[in-house]
Protein backbone atom coordinates (compact mmCIF):
# COMPACT_ATOMS: atom_id res chain seq x y z
CA UNK A 1 0.00 0.00 0.00
CA UNK A 2 1.84 3.18 -1.11
CA UNK A 3 -1.15 5.32 -0.43
CA UNK A 4 -3.93 4.13 1.82
CA UNK A 5 -6.72 6.22 3.33
CA UNK A 6 -8.42 5.47 6.28
CA UNK A 7 -12.35 6.52 6.69
CA UNK A 8 -15.72 5.96 8.43
CA UNK A 9 -18.09 3.79 6.85
CA UNK A 10 -21.08 4.90 9.43
CA UNK A 11 -21.52 7.96 11.98
CA UNK A 12 -18.09 8.21 13.47
CA UNK A 13 -16.69 6.70 16.33
CA UNK A 14 -15.87 3.42 14.33
CA UNK A 15 -12.31 2.86 15.91
CA UNK A 16 -10.17 4.68 12.86
CA UNK A 17 -7.54 5.58 15.28
CA UNK A 18 -6.56 2.78 16.58
CA UNK A 19 -6.33 1.27 12.63
CA UNK A 20 -4.48 4.67 11.91
CA UNK A 21 -1.89 3.41 14.60
CA UNK A 22 -1.83 0.22 13.86
CA UNK A 23 -1.05 0.59 10.31
CA UNK A 24 1.74 3.47 10.81
CA UNK A 25 4.27 1.00 11.03
CA UNK A 26 4.01 0.65 7.14
CA UNK A 27 3.60 4.30 6.40
CA UNK A 28 6.08 7.14 5.75
CA UNK A 29 3.59 10.24 6.79
CA UNK A 30 0.29 10.28 8.09
CA UNK A 31 -1.73 12.95 6.59
CA UNK A 32 -5.81 14.44 8.03
CA UNK A 33 -7.23 16.38 5.36
CA UNK A 34 -10.38 17.52 7.02
CA UNK A 35 -12.78 18.03 10.11
CA UNK A 36 -11.59 19.78 12.70
CA UNK A 37 -11.21 19.18 16.84
CA UNK A 38 -15.18 18.38 17.10
CA UNK A 39 -14.35 14.47 17.14
CA UNK A 40 -11.84 12.13 19.20
CA UNK A 41 -9.28 9.78 18.13
CA UNK A 42 -8.51 7.35 20.45
CA UNK A 43 -5.22 5.56 19.98
CA UNK A 44 -3.85 2.76 22.98
CA UNK A 45 -0.11 1.65 22.76
CA UNK A 46 2.91 0.56 24.66
CA UNK A 47 2.84 4.82 25.74
CA UNK A 48 -0.21 4.64 27.12
CA UNK A 49 -3.86 5.72 26.36
CA UNK A 50 -4.34 9.60 24.14
CA UNK A 51 -7.70 11.46 22.63
CA UNK A 52 -6.67 13.33 20.05
CA UNK A 53 -8.67 15.58 18.64
CA UNK A 54 -6.71 17.81 15.59
CA UNK A 55 -2.89 15.94 16.30
CA UNK A 56 -3.21 13.22 13.87
CA UNK A 57 -3.06 10.02 14.82
CA UNK A 58 0.12 8.84 13.65
CA UNK A 59 1.91 11.22 15.96
CA UNK A 60 2.48 8.74 18.72
CA UNK A 61 4.69 6.48 15.87
CA UNK A 62 7.91 7.24 16.67
CA UNK A 63 9.78 8.30 12.85
CA UNK A 64 6.16 8.69 11.58
CA UNK A 65 5.71 12.49 9.58
CA UNK A 66 2.28 14.22 10.71
CA UNK A 67 1.04 16.69 8.75
CA UNK A 68 -2.44 18.90 9.12
CA UNK A 69 -3.66 19.55 5.22
CA UNK A 70 -5.44 22.68 4.12
CA UNK A 71 -8.98 21.07 4.57
CA UNK A 72 -8.50 20.99 8.39
CA UNK A 73 -10.58 23.49 10.44
CA UNK A 74 -7.28 24.62 12.54
CA UNK A 75 -7.98 25.49 15.74
CA UNK A 76 -4.55 26.68 17.27
CA UNK A 77 -6.04 27.01 20.88
CA UNK A 78 -7.27 23.50 21.11
CA UNK A 79 -4.12 22.23 18.83
CA UNK A 80 -1.46 23.60 20.65
CA UNK A 81 -3.01 22.25 24.02
CA UNK A 82 -2.94 19.22 22.49
CA UNK A 83 0.45 19.78 22.19
CA UNK A 84 1.66 20.73 24.99
CA UNK A 85 -0.43 17.70 26.94
CA UNK A 86 1.20 15.01 24.42
CA UNK A 87 4.50 16.65 25.05
CA UNK A 88 4.19 16.11 29.12
CA UNK A 89 3.12 13.12 28.57
CA UNK A 90 6.81 11.88 27.11
CA UNK A 91 5.35 12.38 23.22
CA UNK A 92 8.00 14.24 21.06
CA UNK A 93 6.86 17.24 18.53
CA UNK A 94 8.40 18.66 16.91
CA UNK A 95 8.77 21.08 13.80
CA UNK A 96 10.27 17.43 12.50
CA UNK A 97 7.35 15.30 13.32
CA UNK A 98 4.52 17.85 12.62
CA UNK A 99 3.56 20.01 10.06
CA UNK A 100 0.80 22.75 9.60
CA UNK A 101 -0.06 23.65 6.15
CA UNK A 102 0.48 27.66 5.60
CA UNK A 103 -2.72 27.07 3.84
CA UNK A 104 -5.08 25.60 6.48
CA UNK A 105 -7.41 28.46 7.80
CA UNK A 106 -7.51 29.11 11.20
CA UNK A 107 -10.76 28.32 13.73
CA UNK A 108 -11.15 32.06 15.13
CA UNK A 109 -12.07 32.48 18.96
CA UNK A 110 -15.79 33.68 17.89
CA UNK A 111 -16.54 30.79 15.83
CA UNK A 112 -16.93 28.43 18.76
CA UNK A 113 -19.53 31.57 20.24
CA UNK A 114 -21.05 31.25 16.99
CA UNK A 115 -21.95 27.69 17.49
CA UNK A 116 -22.71 27.69 20.61
CA UNK A 117 -25.35 30.36 20.29
CA UNK A 118 -26.88 28.87 17.24
CA UNK A 119 -27.51 25.50 19.36
CA UNK A 120 -28.72 27.62 21.74
CA UNK A 121 -31.03 29.46 19.20
CA UNK A 122 -32.03 26.39 17.59
CA UNK A 123 -33.39 24.96 21.24
CA UNK A 124 -35.11 21.82 20.62
CA UNK A 125 -34.68 21.72 16.73
CA UNK A 126 -30.88 21.62 17.37
CA UNK A 127 -27.67 19.76 14.81
CA UNK A 128 -26.32 18.21 18.04
CA UNK A 129 -23.10 20.18 17.14
CA UNK A 130 -19.99 19.46 19.42
CA UNK A 131 -20.33 23.37 19.50
CA UNK A 132 -16.11 23.32 18.77
CA UNK A 133 -16.94 26.14 15.96
CA UNK A 134 -16.97 24.01 12.97
CA UNK A 135 -20.03 25.03 11.09
CA UNK A 136 -19.34 28.72 11.62
CA UNK A 137 -15.12 27.92 10.45
CA UNK A 138 -16.81 26.08 7.18
CA UNK A 139 -19.51 28.42 6.34
CA UNK A 140 -16.88 31.99 6.92
CA UNK A 141 -14.29 29.72 4.77
CA UNK A 142 -16.43 29.42 2.27
CA UNK A 143 -17.56 33.51 2.50
CA UNK A 144 -13.39 34.07 2.11
CA UNK A 145 -13.85 35.80 5.75
CA UNK A 146 -11.12 33.28 7.23
CA UNK A 147 -7.15 33.83 8.10
CA UNK A 148 -4.77 31.48 6.38
CA UNK A 149 -2.34 30.00 9.08
CA UNK A 150 0.45 31.57 6.63
CA UNK A 151 -0.49 35.14 7.40
CA UNK A 152 0.80 34.36 10.85
CA UNK A 153 4.33 35.47 9.54
CA UNK A 154 2.94 38.71 8.37
CA UNK A 155 1.75 40.48 11.42
CA UNK A 156 1.15 44.04 9.82
CA UNK A 157 -1.26 42.58 6.91
CA UNK A 158 -2.73 40.00 9.74
CA UNK A 159 -3.74 43.04 12.05
CA UNK A 160 -5.33 45.02 9.14
CA UNK A 161 -6.93 41.25 7.77
CA UNK A 162 -8.16 40.86 11.21
CA UNK A 163 -9.42 44.18 11.65
CA UNK A 164 -11.88 43.73 8.87
CA UNK A 165 -13.07 40.62 10.10
CA UNK A 166 -13.67 41.43 13.47
CA UNK A 167 -15.64 44.76 12.55
CA UNK A 168 -18.06 42.23 10.31
CA UNK A 169 -18.00 39.59 12.86
CA UNK A 170 -18.71 41.68 16.04
CA UNK A 171 -21.88 43.15 13.60
CA UNK A 172 -23.28 39.28 13.64
CA UNK A 173 -22.29 38.66 17.38
CA UNK A 174 -24.03 41.95 18.43
CA UNK A 175 -27.21 42.52 16.21
CA UNK A 176 -28.08 39.02 15.30
CA UNK A 177 -27.01 37.31 18.90
CA UNK A 178 -26.89 39.82 21.41
CA UNK A 179 -23.92 38.89 22.45
CA UNK A 180 -20.95 40.79 23.49
CA UNK A 181 -18.63 41.97 21.11
CA UNK A 182 -14.69 41.06 20.67
CA UNK A 183 -11.73 43.33 20.90
CA UNK A 184 -8.62 43.78 18.75
CA UNK A 185 -6.95 43.74 22.40
CA UNK A 186 -8.68 39.95 23.44
CA UNK A 187 -7.48 39.13 19.54
CA UNK A 188 -3.93 39.78 19.93
CA UNK A 189 -3.70 37.95 23.29
CA UNK A 190 -4.97 35.19 21.81
CA UNK A 191 -2.54 35.69 19.01
CA UNK A 192 0.56 36.16 21.36
CA UNK A 193 -0.57 32.61 23.49
CA UNK A 194 -2.24 30.17 21.20
CA UNK A 195 -1.05 31.35 17.64
CA UNK A 196 2.73 32.20 17.92
CA UNK A 197 4.41 28.86 19.52
CA UNK A 198 2.54 27.33 16.09
CA UNK A 199 4.90 29.56 13.79
CA UNK A 200 7.86 27.07 13.58
CA UNK A 201 5.33 24.34 12.47
CA UNK A 202 4.00 26.03 9.27
CA UNK A 203 4.92 25.51 6.50
CA UNK A 204 4.09 25.02 2.64
CA UNK A 205 3.01 20.88 3.47
CA UNK A 206 1.82 20.97 -0.27
CA UNK A 207 5.81 21.25 -1.65
CA UNK A 208 6.71 18.68 0.75
CA UNK A 209 4.14 16.26 -0.05
CA UNK A 210 4.76 16.37 -3.99
CA UNK A 211 8.07 15.86 -2.62
CA UNK A 212 7.07 12.71 -0.89
CA UNK A 213 5.20 11.84 -3.86
CA UNK A 214 8.01 11.88 -6.14
CA UNK A 215 10.76 9.75 -3.47
CA UNK A 216 7.51 6.96 -3.07
CA UNK A 217 7.25 7.81 -0.22
CA UNK A 218 3.96 5.59 1.83
CA UNK A 219 1.35 8.33 2.57
CA UNK A 220 -1.88 7.36 4.71
CA UNK A 221 -4.54 9.64 4.40
CA UNK A 222 -6.81 10.54 8.05
CA UNK A 223 -10.39 11.08 7.90
CA UNK A 224 -12.38 12.31 10.43
CA UNK A 225 -16.30 11.27 11.23
CA UNK A 226 -17.91 8.89 8.84
CA UNK A 227 -19.43 8.62 5.46
CA UNK A 228 -23.03 9.35 7.24
CA UNK A 229 -21.56 12.64 8.39
CA UNK A 230 -20.27 13.81 5.08
CA UNK A 231 -21.78 17.55 3.87
CA UNK A 232 -23.02 16.27 0.81
CA UNK A 233 -24.07 13.10 1.12
CA UNK A 234 -24.34 12.19 4.67
CA UNK A 235 -27.55 12.29 6.51
CA UNK A 236 -28.04 16.24 6.12
CA UNK A 237 -28.62 18.71 8.33
CA UNK A 238 -27.25 16.44 10.60
CA UNK A 239 -23.65 16.08 9.39
CA UNK A 240 -20.98 17.62 9.85
CA UNK A 241 -19.65 20.73 8.13
CA UNK A 242 -17.08 19.25 5.93
CA UNK A 243 -16.50 16.36 2.99
CA UNK A 244 -15.54 13.10 5.50
CA UNK A 245 -15.11 11.00 2.04
CA UNK A 246 -11.83 9.08 0.76
CA UNK A 247 -12.54 11.24 -2.63
CA UNK A 248 -11.56 14.44 -0.74
CA UNK A 249 -7.98 13.20 0.51
CA UNK A 250 -5.79 14.52 -2.08
CA UNK A 251 -7.73 17.84 -2.12
CA UNK A 252 -8.09 18.56 1.75
CA UNK A 253 -4.58 17.21 2.16
CA UNK A 254 -2.77 19.63 -0.14
CA UNK A 255 -1.72 17.17 -2.52
CA UNK A 256 -4.49 16.92 -5.49
CA UNK A 257 -2.49 15.05 -7.24
CA UNK A 258 -2.29 12.06 -5.25
CA UNK A 259 -3.53 8.55 -6.40
CA UNK A 260 -5.31 6.30 -3.51
CA UNK A 261 -4.52 2.63 -3.55
CA UNK A 262 -6.54 1.61 -0.97
CA UNK A 263 -9.33 2.43 0.74
CA UNK A 264 -9.62 0.72 4.34
CA UNK A 265 -13.19 1.55 5.71
CA UNK A 266 -13.57 1.39 9.45
CA UNK A 267 -17.00 -0.48 11.10
CA UNK A 268 -17.92 -0.90 14.34
CA UNK A 269 -19.15 -4.37 14.75
CA UNK A 270 -22.30 -2.97 16.19
CA UNK A 271 -24.23 0.59 15.40
CA UNK A 272 -23.27 3.80 17.45
CA UNK A 273 -24.23 7.18 16.94
CA UNK A 274 -23.10 10.63 18.87
CA UNK A 275 -25.72 13.72 18.70
CA UNK A 276 -28.95 14.59 16.23
CA UNK A 277 -30.86 12.75 13.06
CA UNK A 278 -32.20 10.02 12.31
CA UNK A 279 -30.57 6.41 13.46
CA UNK A 280 -32.99 3.54 12.37
CA UNK A 281 -31.36 1.10 14.20
CA UNK A 282 -31.18 2.47 17.66
CA UNK A 283 -31.93 -0.02 20.61
CA UNK A 284 -33.55 1.53 23.80
CA UNK A 285 -33.80 0.64 27.32
CA UNK A 286 -31.86 -2.23 28.96
CA UNK A 287 -30.72 -3.57 25.58
CA UNK A 288 -29.12 -0.14 24.41
CA UNK A 289 -27.86 0.54 28.66
CA UNK A 290 -26.19 -2.69 28.24
CA UNK A 291 -24.40 -2.36 24.55
CA UNK A 292 -23.06 1.01 25.82
CA UNK A 293 -21.70 0.09 28.89
CA UNK A 294 -19.96 -3.28 27.63
CA UNK A 295 -18.39 -1.38 24.60
CA UNK A 296 -17.64 1.98 26.80
CA UNK A 297 -19.89 3.91 24.25
CA UNK A 298 -19.28 7.61 25.20
CA UNK A 299 -17.86 10.60 23.09
CA UNK A 300 -13.75 11.10 22.80
CA UNK A 301 -14.47 14.48 23.05
CA UNK A 302 -17.85 15.60 24.38
CA UNK A 303 -18.07 12.44 26.86
CA UNK A 304 -21.42 12.13 25.70
CA UNK A 305 -23.21 8.61 25.78
CA UNK A 306 -23.85 7.23 22.10
CA UNK A 307 -27.13 5.96 21.14
CA UNK A 308 -26.54 2.17 20.55
CA UNK A 309 -27.72 -0.19 17.96
CA UNK A 310 -26.98 -3.85 16.08
CA UNK A 311 -25.05 -3.23 12.86
CA UNK A 312 -27.21 -1.57 9.92
CA UNK A 313 -26.33 -3.38 6.53
CA UNK A 314 -28.36 -0.73 4.95
CA UNK A 315 -26.37 2.49 6.13
CA UNK A 316 -23.17 0.40 6.24
CA UNK A 317 -23.38 -1.07 2.53
CA UNK A 318 -24.18 2.85 1.06
CA UNK A 319 -20.82 3.88 2.98
CA UNK A 320 -18.77 1.73 1.52
CA UNK A 321 -20.19 2.79 -1.86
CA UNK A 322 -19.36 6.42 -1.15
CA UNK A 323 -15.96 5.94 0.12
CA UNK A 324 -14.84 3.40 -2.48
CA UNK A 325 -13.74 0.79 0.60
CA UNK A 326 -11.68 -1.55 -1.15
CA UNK A 327 -10.87 -3.17 2.44
CA UNK A 328 -12.88 -3.20 5.95
CA UNK A 329 -11.57 -3.06 9.58
CA UNK A 330 -14.15 -4.23 11.70
CA UNK A 331 -13.66 -3.00 15.15
CA UNK A 332 -15.25 -4.23 18.25
CA UNK A 333 -15.90 -7.52 17.61
CA UNK A 334 -15.14 -8.36 21.52
CA UNK A 335 -17.65 -6.45 22.77
CA UNK A 336 -20.64 -8.33 21.34
CA UNK A 337 -19.33 -11.69 23.24
CA UNK A 338 -22.17 -11.41 25.88
CA UNK A 339 -24.80 -11.98 23.24
CA UNK A 340 -26.82 -15.33 22.88
CA UNK A 341 -27.91 -14.18 19.80
CA UNK A 342 -26.78 -11.12 17.83
CA UNK A 343 -29.22 -8.91 15.95
CA UNK A 344 -28.61 -7.39 12.75
CA UNK A 345 -30.50 -4.83 10.70
CA UNK A 346 -31.15 -6.42 7.68
CA UNK A 347 -33.04 -3.81 5.12
CA UNK A 348 -35.54 -0.98 6.51
CA UNK A 349 -39.05 -0.99 6.29
CA UNK A 350 -40.61 2.28 4.55
CA UNK A 351 -44.12 3.18 4.20
CA UNK A 352 -44.52 -0.56 4.22
CA UNK A 353 -42.33 -1.73 1.73
CA UNK A 354 -39.11 -3.49 2.93
CA UNK A 355 -36.10 -2.02 0.81
CA UNK A 356 -31.85 -2.34 0.86
CA UNK A 357 -31.21 0.73 -0.31
CA UNK A 358 -30.33 3.62 1.94
CA UNK A 359 -33.20 6.21 1.96
CA UNK A 360 -33.15 10.09 1.01
CA UNK A 361 -32.23 11.72 4.21
CA UNK A 362 -35.80 13.68 4.58
CA UNK A 363 -37.07 9.98 4.30
CA UNK A 364 -35.12 8.20 7.25
CA UNK A 365 -37.40 8.94 10.29
CA UNK A 366 -40.13 6.84 8.67
CA UNK A 367 -37.85 4.11 8.01
CA UNK A 368 -38.16 1.13 10.06
CA UNK A 369 -35.14 -1.83 11.12
CA UNK A 370 -36.04 -5.37 9.91
CA UNK A 371 -33.67 -7.25 12.23
CA UNK A 372 -32.82 -10.93 11.61
CA UNK A 373 -30.71 -12.48 14.56
CA UNK A 374 -27.06 -14.48 14.31
CA UNK A 375 -26.10 -17.21 16.86
CA UNK A 376 -23.61 -15.21 19.77
CA UNK A 377 -20.63 -16.79 20.22
CA UNK A 378 -20.30 -17.11 24.35
CA UNK A 379 -16.99 -16.64 25.21
CA UNK A 380 -14.55 -13.80 25.55
CA UNK A 381 -12.45 -13.35 22.42
CA UNK A 382 -10.38 -10.98 23.09
CA UNK A 383 -6.69 -12.70 23.58
CA UNK A 384 -7.49 -14.21 20.27
CA UNK A 385 -4.49 -13.21 17.61
CA UNK A 386 -5.29 -15.30 14.57
CA UNK A 387 -8.68 -15.93 12.66
CA UNK A 388 -8.52 -19.92 12.94
CA UNK A 389 -8.42 -19.36 16.66
CA UNK A 390 -12.09 -17.77 16.73
CA UNK A 391 -15.43 -19.39 17.85
CA UNK A 392 -16.97 -20.84 14.33
CA UNK A 393 -19.96 -18.53 14.94
CA UNK A 394 -17.16 -15.74 15.22
CA UNK A 395 -16.14 -16.20 12.08
CA UNK A 396 -19.81 -16.22 10.48
CA UNK A 397 -20.60 -12.91 11.88
CA UNK A 398 -17.47 -11.78 9.86
CA UNK A 399 -17.99 -13.87 6.33
CA UNK A 400 -21.95 -12.94 7.05
CA UNK A 401 -20.75 -9.35 6.97
CA UNK A 402 -18.44 -9.68 4.19
CA UNK A 403 -21.34 -10.77 2.08
CA UNK A 404 -23.73 -8.36 2.97
CA UNK A 405 -21.98 -5.26 2.49
CA UNK A 406 -19.89 -6.74 -0.63
CA UNK A 407 -16.24 -6.09 1.18
CA UNK A 408 -13.54 -8.53 2.22
CA UNK A 409 -13.24 -7.88 5.82
CA UNK A 410 -9.01 -7.65 6.40
CA UNK A 411 -8.68 -6.24 10.37
CA UNK A 412 -10.53 -7.58 13.00
CA UNK A 413 -10.21 -5.58 16.35
CA UNK A 414 -11.20 -7.35 19.10
CA UNK A 415 -9.07 -4.82 22.06
CA UNK A 416 -8.26 -1.34 21.90
CA UNK A 417 -4.76 -2.00 22.44
CA UNK A 418 -2.60 -1.73 19.31
CA UNK A 419 -1.67 -5.63 19.46
CA UNK A 420 -5.16 -6.66 19.60
CA UNK A 421 -6.26 -7.05 15.81
CA UNK A 422 -6.48 -10.19 13.33
CA UNK A 423 -5.25 -9.99 10.17
CA UNK A 424 -7.69 -12.12 8.19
Amino acid sequence: MSNCAIVGINWGDEGKGRMVDFLTEYFDIVVRYQGGGNAGHTVINDKGKFALHLLPSGIVRDGTVNVLGNGVALDPENLWKEIQELRERGIEITPHNLLVSERASLLLPWHRDLDELEELRLSDKRYGSTRQGIAPFYSDKYQKKTVLAGELRNKNALKTHLYDLLEWKNLVLTQVYGADPYTFEMLEIWLQEFCEPLLPFICDTGAYLQKAQMEQKRILFEAQLGALRDLDYGIYPYTTSSNTLAAYAPIGSGLPTAKIDEVIGVVKAYSTCVGEGPFVCELFGEDGKRLRETGAEYGAKTGRPRRVGPIDLVATRYGVALQGATQIALTKLDVLSYMDYIPVCVRYRLDGTETDFFPFPGDLSRAEPVIEYLDGWHCDISGIRHWDDLPIAAQRYVTYLEDAIHCPVRFISVGAERSSIIIK
